[in-house]
């Protein structure tokens, strides 16, 4: 199955996928900040510089990142958390990164990634700087690679 872009409205660029894996697995390694570079396929995420072992609401966890080749590291916070379902954390800047999972069966899981940035500022002027910089198009890619590689680590399985 390919990945499939999902209309969440104005300044959310969001896809969906089907995977050949339980849901509680799936949610285990995006509820884990230690395990977000397995997940990754934009290559921005690298390592995690400290993440607490259980995260819910309102945890912080930061990571190594890398974009345009330059490093730097963030520090993010957990927004939502509903485990095995939903999990969503806001960058500083105040976009969000939000997975969903909706388990099909007991094998066979509907993930959905969303970068959000509806509400990033309250400035019209931080808006713009999202739309010129072109991070919907570049996170649009980013999130297809990574559900794609997603479900092509389970479709051997």
């Amino acid at each position: 199955m390919t990945v499939i872009v999902v209309d969440r409205g104005p300044r959310r660029v969001s896809r969906r996928v089907e995977v050949a894996a339980p849901a509680a697995e799936l949610f285990a390694m995006a509820a884990d900040p230690r395990r977000h570079s397995e997940l990754d396929g934009s290559g921005t995420v690298q390592a995690n510089v400290k993440a607490p072992d259980q995260l819910a609401e309102g945890a912080k966890f930061s990571t190594k990142m890398k974009m345009f080749g330059l490093p730097y590291r963030i520090t993010s916070t957990v927004t939502a958390f509903k485990p095995d379902e939903l999990i969503e954390w806001r960058h500083p800047l105040g976009h969000r990164w939000r997975w969903e999972f909706e388990a099909l069966s007991p094998t066979s899981t509907r993930v959905t990634e969303t970068f959000d940035y509806h509400d990033a500022g309250a400035l019209k002027k931080k808006l713009k700087y999202y739309e010129r910089m072109g991070f919907a198009k570049q996170n649009a890619s980013g999130i297809e690679a990574t559900l794609a590689k997603l479900r092509d680590r389970y479709a051997s399985a």
